[in-house]
């Protein structure tokens, strides 16, 4: 099943496109990117092709996850979000997704992953694990805290995004400050009011890209509000 389903990814792949993922994913050296290889398919073939492989056994995506392919990676993150979805299964999927952070090594990939197997999986359970994460040396792990929390925001549950926030005000990445960022936006699509308060304690001192992406949906004259310290 695995070399077939590599066969057939391999078989989509698309030079070209390859080329403008490989920039647009920062591979380069030094950047946070570095090294990854891309065969240059897109989202919905992908997708489609790795649910077709959904019984693949651990073994075999965690063989997927090692790879310095991107497409291979994040076909294992496909097939791992359609395991999760059976019922008994998700306390052994949910242990392996955190074992592999270090292999769930770009945004795109924590960001279809995170919230629904650590997020869903944490739903009714004690969270202390995010706060772990948040407070790593790995840029992906704090992407995974702040990120898994979107499906606690769906179930209007605010208290983790915004703790999580709080720890990652002063990061230093920009992939972090959008996260966070998008992660306020949608408080503020649920419940505004909440979203304001954490903003006017930490609007003047929290990162620019934060806080855009944060006030993105304000109306424009409070949006200006913000920007320009008037609040």
């Amino acid at each position: 099943m695995l070399n077939s389903l590599k066969k057939e990814l391999k078989s989509l792949s698309n030079k070209e496109h390859a080329v403008i993922l490989q920039r647009f994913f920062k591979t380069g050296k030094g950047q946070y990117g570095e090294g990854d290889i891309f065969l240059g398919l897109k989202s919905e073939p992908l997708t489609k092709t790795a649910k077709k492989y959904k019984d693949l056994p651990l073994k075999d995506i965690q063989n997927l996850l090692k790879s310095k392919i991107h497409e291979y990676r994040s076909s294992a993150l496909v097939i791992l979000k359609e395991q999760f979805k059976v019922e008994n299964n998700r306390k052994q999927i949910f242990s392996f997704y955190l074992k592999n952070t270090k292999n769930i090594n770009n945004w795109d990939l924590v960001d279809c992953s995170a919230p629904h197997i650590v997020g869903k999986y944490l739903i009714d359970k004690n969270r202390k694990v995010l706060y772990k994460l948040a407070n790593s040396k790995n840029l992906w792990e704090k992407r995974i805290a702040i990120i898994s929390t979107f499906s606690f925001i769906r179930e209007n549950d605010f208290k983790d995004t915004l703790a999580i926030g709080e720890i990652l005000l002063n990061d230093k990445h920009d992939l972090i400050h959008k996260a966070v960022g998008w992660m306020l936006r949608e408080v503020g699509k649920r419940e505004q009011k909440t979203e304001e308060k954490f903003l006017k304690k930490h609007y003047k001192t929290m990162p620019r890209t934060m806080l855009r992406y944060a006030i993105e949906r304000f109306e424009e004259t409070k949006r200006q509000k913000y920007l320009k310290g008037y609040i």
